[in-house]
């Protein structure tokens, strides 16, 4: 957790910043094979040298990035936990749970689906 405590830091509202501190713990407890670094200025964790994850705060949400092949096979999840998504992220409002069960699947899809990847992005 090291590595985010400067990005953590730069979170002005305390609210905002225990939540995403929170939910990047959660990932590095859950998930302890996972590197957690930062890359263009956010928080991302990584297997093998390959993207897994990422977050971005905003003003009304926490930004969730696992890739446009991720959204689009659980587009449906994602729904019904009730965030907003485009192709490339979901957001998770300020104000609303955090629907663990969802970035659990996720995580694990983007690990076994990306078990053979040498590249950080998919290609």
């Amino acid at each position: 957790m090291e590595v985010f405590y400067e990005y953590l830091a730069r979170i002005d509202n305390s609210d905002h910043r225990d939540r995403t501190e929170e939910i990047l713990a959660w990932v590095a407890n859950k998930f302890p094979n996972l590197e957690g670094q930062i890359k263009w200025n956010t928080p991302m964790y990584s297997d093998h040298g390959t993207f897994i994850i990422g977050f971005s705060t905003a003003k009304h949400h926490l930004s969730v990035s696992p890739e446009e092949v991720c959204i689009a096979h659980f587009a449906d999840n994602i729904v019904q936990a009730g965030y907003s998504a485009t192709k490339g992220l979901f957001r998770i409002p300020w104000n609303e749970p955090v629907k663990y069960e969802l970035l659990e699947k996720i995580i694990e899809f983007n690990i076994l689906d990306k078990a053979d990847y040498s590249t950080f992005w998919r290609k």
